[in-house]
Protein backbone atom coordinates (compact mmCIF):
# COMPACT_ATOMS: atom_id res chain seq x y z
CA UNK A 1 0.00 0.00 0.00
CA UNK A 2 1.53 3.31 -1.03
CA UNK A 3 1.97 6.01 1.62
CA UNK A 4 0.19 8.78 -0.26
CA UNK A 5 -3.11 6.92 -0.19
CA UNK A 6 -4.46 8.61 2.93
CA UNK A 7 -5.11 7.18 6.33
CA UNK A 8 -8.75 6.20 6.20
CA UNK A 9 -10.41 3.16 4.73
CA UNK A 10 -13.67 2.58 2.89
CA UNK A 11 -16.72 0.67 3.99
CA UNK A 12 -19.34 -0.18 1.39
CA UNK A 13 -22.89 -1.25 2.20
CA UNK A 14 -25.36 -2.66 -0.29
CA UNK A 15 -28.62 -4.51 0.25
CA UNK A 16 -32.05 -5.07 -1.18
CA UNK A 17 -34.80 -2.71 0.00
CA UNK A 18 -36.26 -3.84 3.33
CA UNK A 19 -33.19 -5.73 4.52
CA UNK A 20 -32.54 -3.33 7.42
CA UNK A 21 -29.41 -1.77 5.93
CA UNK A 22 -30.22 1.82 7.00
CA UNK A 23 -30.89 0.74 10.58
CA UNK A 24 -27.58 -1.13 10.73
CA UNK A 25 -25.64 1.75 9.17
CA UNK A 26 -27.20 4.28 11.57
CA UNK A 27 -26.15 2.09 14.50
CA UNK A 28 -22.57 1.82 13.20
CA UNK A 29 -22.34 5.57 12.51
CA UNK A 30 -22.98 6.15 16.23
CA UNK A 31 -19.86 4.16 17.27
CA UNK A 32 -17.26 6.93 17.76
CA UNK A 33 -14.25 4.59 17.70
CA UNK A 34 -15.00 3.67 14.07
CA UNK A 35 -14.52 7.26 12.78
CA UNK A 36 -17.09 6.58 10.07
CA UNK A 37 -18.34 9.39 7.84
CA UNK A 38 -20.61 9.21 4.82
CA UNK A 39 -19.07 9.98 1.48
CA UNK A 40 -20.60 13.18 0.14
CA UNK A 41 -22.09 12.46 -3.26
CA UNK A 42 -22.50 14.77 -6.20
CA UNK A 43 -25.87 15.26 -7.83
CA UNK A 44 -27.30 17.25 -10.70
CA UNK A 45 -30.61 17.88 -8.95
CA UNK A 46 -31.32 21.22 -7.29
CA UNK A 47 -30.79 21.63 -3.52
CA UNK A 48 -33.90 20.91 -1.42
CA UNK A 49 -34.89 22.85 1.68
CA UNK A 50 -31.82 23.75 3.73
CA UNK A 51 -29.36 21.55 1.81
CA UNK A 52 -25.98 23.18 1.28
CA UNK A 53 -23.36 22.55 -1.35
CA UNK A 54 -20.56 20.40 0.09
CA UNK A 55 -22.62 19.36 3.13
CA UNK A 56 -25.39 17.01 1.98
CA UNK A 57 -24.25 16.93 -1.66
CA UNK A 58 -22.08 18.66 -4.20
CA UNK A 59 -24.58 20.25 -6.56
CA UNK A 60 -23.51 20.29 -10.21
CA UNK A 61 -25.35 21.16 -13.40
CA UNK A 62 -26.03 18.20 -15.72
CA UNK A 63 -23.41 19.77 -18.02
CA UNK A 64 -20.74 19.87 -15.27
CA UNK A 65 -21.65 16.32 -14.31
CA UNK A 66 -21.16 15.09 -17.89
CA UNK A 67 -17.81 16.89 -18.15
CA UNK A 68 -16.61 15.23 -14.95
CA UNK A 69 -17.75 11.83 -16.22
CA UNK A 70 -15.78 12.49 -19.41
CA UNK A 71 -12.74 13.39 -17.27
CA UNK A 72 -13.09 10.13 -15.33
CA UNK A 73 -13.55 11.96 -12.02
CA UNK A 74 -16.14 9.58 -10.52
CA UNK A 75 -15.63 6.34 -8.63
CA UNK A 76 -19.20 5.46 -9.57
CA UNK A 77 -22.20 7.34 -10.93
CA UNK A 78 -25.70 6.72 -12.17
CA UNK A 79 -28.12 8.63 -14.35
CA UNK A 80 -31.32 7.88 -12.45
CA UNK A 81 -33.54 9.83 -14.85
CA UNK A 82 -32.59 11.94 -17.83
CA UNK A 83 -30.18 14.63 -16.58
CA UNK A 84 -30.62 13.47 -12.95
CA UNK A 85 -27.19 12.17 -11.97
CA UNK A 86 -25.80 10.91 -8.67
CA UNK A 87 -22.18 9.96 -8.19
CA UNK A 88 -19.12 9.79 -5.98
CA UNK A 89 -16.16 12.03 -6.82
CA UNK A 90 -12.72 10.46 -6.41
CA UNK A 91 -11.31 13.77 -5.16
CA UNK A 92 -13.86 13.96 -2.34
CA UNK A 93 -13.20 10.39 -1.23
CA UNK A 94 -9.44 11.05 -1.25
CA UNK A 95 -9.95 14.24 0.80
CA UNK A 96 -11.94 12.35 3.43
CA UNK A 97 -9.44 9.47 3.55
CA UNK A 98 -6.59 11.94 3.88
CA UNK A 99 -8.29 13.38 6.97
CA UNK A 100 -8.32 9.90 8.50
CA UNK A 101 -12.03 9.37 8.03
CA UNK A 102 -13.36 5.91 7.26
CA UNK A 103 -15.64 6.66 4.36
CA UNK A 104 -19.04 4.97 4.24
CA UNK A 105 -20.90 4.23 1.03
CA UNK A 106 -24.56 3.30 1.03
CA UNK A 107 -24.99 2.29 -2.61
CA UNK A 108 -26.79 -0.11 -4.91
CA UNK A 109 -25.15 -3.44 -5.69
CA UNK A 110 -23.53 -2.30 -8.94
CA UNK A 111 -22.13 0.82 -7.31
CA UNK A 112 -20.85 -1.32 -4.44
CA UNK A 113 -19.05 -3.69 -6.82
CA UNK A 114 -17.55 -0.76 -8.77
CA UNK A 115 -16.24 1.00 -5.67
CA UNK A 116 -14.75 -2.25 -4.36
CA UNK A 117 -13.06 -2.90 -7.71
CA UNK A 118 -11.63 0.63 -7.72
CA UNK A 119 -10.26 0.61 -4.14
CA UNK A 120 -9.46 -3.08 -3.69
CA UNK A 121 -8.05 -3.94 -0.25
CA UNK A 122 -8.66 -0.43 1.10
CA UNK A 123 -12.39 -1.14 0.96
CA UNK A 124 -14.55 -3.60 2.86
CA UNK A 125 -17.77 -4.41 1.04
CA UNK A 126 -20.69 -5.66 3.12
CA UNK A 127 -23.89 -7.08 1.71
CA UNK A 128 -26.83 -6.96 4.12
CA UNK A 129 -28.93 -10.00 3.26
CA UNK A 130 -32.53 -10.58 4.27
CA UNK A 131 -33.05 -14.08 5.73
CA UNK A 132 -35.28 -14.99 2.76
CA UNK A 133 -37.43 -13.45 0.06
CA UNK A 134 -40.52 -14.56 2.03
CA UNK A 135 -39.31 -12.66 5.10
CA UNK A 136 -38.58 -9.64 2.91
CA UNK A 137 -42.15 -9.81 1.57
CA UNK A 138 -43.48 -9.88 5.16
CA UNK A 139 -41.36 -6.84 6.09
CA UNK A 140 -42.38 -4.82 3.05
CA UNK A 141 -46.05 -5.69 3.54
CA UNK A 142 -45.68 -4.92 7.26
CA UNK A 143 -44.58 -1.36 6.46
CA UNK A 144 -48.01 -0.84 4.96
CA UNK A 145 -46.66 1.85 2.66
CA UNK A 146 -46.64 0.14 -0.75
CA UNK A 147 -49.24 -1.26 -3.13
CA UNK A 148 -48.97 -5.01 -3.89
CA UNK A 149 -47.54 -4.40 -7.39
CA UNK A 150 -44.86 -2.10 -5.92
CA UNK A 151 -43.97 -4.75 -3.35
CA UNK A 152 -43.75 -7.40 -6.08
CA UNK A 153 -41.41 -5.25 -8.19
CA UNK A 154 -39.24 -4.60 -5.10
CA UNK A 155 -39.09 -8.34 -4.43
CA UNK A 156 -38.13 -9.04 -8.05
CA UNK A 157 -35.41 -6.42 -7.78
CA UNK A 158 -34.28 -7.87 -4.43
CA UNK A 159 -33.92 -11.34 -5.92
CA UNK A 160 -31.80 -9.89 -8.71
CA UNK A 161 -29.69 -7.88 -6.25
CA UNK A 162 -29.13 -10.95 -4.05
CA UNK A 163 -27.33 -12.62 -6.96
CA UNK A 164 -24.56 -10.03 -6.43
CA UNK A 165 -23.96 -11.02 -2.79
CA UNK A 166 -21.06 -13.43 -3.56
CA UNK A 167 -19.11 -10.51 -5.09
CA UNK A 168 -19.01 -8.77 -1.69
CA UNK A 169 -16.30 -9.37 0.92
CA UNK A 170 -18.77 -10.30 3.63
CA UNK A 171 -22.45 -11.11 3.81
CA UNK A 172 -24.37 -10.18 6.97
CA UNK A 173 -27.71 -11.97 7.18
CA UNK A 174 -30.18 -9.76 9.00
CA UNK A 175 -32.37 -12.40 10.59
CA UNK A 176 -32.10 -10.89 14.06
CA UNK A 177 -31.30 -7.16 14.05
CA UNK A 178 -29.15 -7.11 17.23
CA UNK A 179 -27.07 -10.03 15.97
CA UNK A 180 -26.65 -8.42 12.55
CA UNK A 181 -25.57 -5.12 14.15
CA UNK A 182 -22.92 -6.75 16.33
CA UNK A 183 -21.71 -8.93 13.46
CA UNK A 184 -21.30 -5.90 11.19
CA UNK A 185 -19.55 -4.01 14.01
CA UNK A 186 -17.06 -6.85 14.53
CA UNK A 187 -16.34 -7.20 10.80
CA UNK A 188 -15.61 -3.46 10.55
CA UNK A 189 -13.44 -3.42 13.69
CA UNK A 190 -11.38 -6.32 12.33
CA UNK A 191 -11.04 -4.60 8.97
CA UNK A 192 -9.92 -1.28 10.48
CA UNK A 193 -7.24 -2.86 12.69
Amino acid sequence: MSCNMGKGKLIIFSAPSGSGKSTIINYLMQQPELHMHFSISATSRAPRGTEQNGVEYFFLTPEEFRNRIANNEFVEFEEVYTDKFYGTLKSQVERQLEEGENVVFDVDVKGGCNIKKFYGDRALSLFIMPPSVEELRRRLEGRGTDAPDVIQSRLDKAEYEMTFAPQFDKIVVNDDLETAKSEALQLIKDFLK
